[in-house]
């Protein structure tokens, strides 16, 4: 017999925002712990790619720009989960900066958590999302939850993320991300570690993915 695939009605989409390392993937993994019945989108898949890039040369693509991503074929993705059907989201190699050949399905839920840095930049890609999270997080936590995390995981030197952070990254925030806080729905300081306001978000959730 055929498979046929996996649809469902009133899809919710509910977005997290905010800076590189203010906490977004602290409160999708405490989310996630709870309201076990979800899908998750994550902006940082639709990257382009940069294989060209090296540590010495990190800043010659600018990751922190929105013409950094595939925002037309996230929009796509997006509209097809709101309509209830599943997607193939791409994957992206973050050693080598490049769009990986393998695919992950992505099948349509009640909820659907889209979290990403620029998620709200887009006027279309933002009249999508039902909630709107915004994590603020300061500026020095930030950085130094980024450098940790670009030393073990991504292959970077010190200088390389000091360097792509300084000229990249800050600017990048403060014209493209920090705006964005506008339109937010709720505001949440240091992200998954502000224990009131998981308190109060996560039983909202639960009731949404039913």
């Amino acid at each position: 017999m055929e498979k046929t695939e996996k649809t469902e009605k009133n899809v919710r989409i509910v977005g997290i925002a905010g800076g590189s390392g203010s906490g977004k993937t602290t409160i999708v993994n405490r989310i996630a712990e709870i309201v076990r019945d979800h899908a998750l989108v994550a902006q940082d898949n639709y990257y382009r790619s940069a294989e060209y890039l090296t540590n010495r040369t990190i800043t010659d693509f600018n990751f922190d720009h929105p013409d950094a991503f595939d925002t037309d074929l996230l929009l796509e993705q997006l509209t097809t989960l709101k309509s209830g059907r599943a997607i193939r989201m791409p994957q992206y190699d973050f050693v080598h900066n490049r769009r990986r050949n393998d695919t992950v399905l992505v099948e349509p839920r009640k909820l659907v958590i889209f979290e990403g840095i620029m998620i709200y930049f887009d006027k279309r890609v933002r009249a999508l999302i039902d909630l709107t999270l915004y994590v603020d997080t300061p500026d020095d936590f930030r950085f130094i939850r980024r450098l940790r995390r670009d030393i073990t995981e991504r292959g970077r030197t010190v200088g390389s993320v000091i360097a792509q952070y300084m000229e990249r990254v800050r600017p990048g925030h403060y014209e493209f991300v920090e705006p964005t806080k506008a339109y937010a729905d709720l505001v949440i300081p240091e992200g998954g570690f502000n224990d009131r306001a998981m308190e109060a978000l996560i039983p909202f959730l639960l009731q949404i993915a039913g």
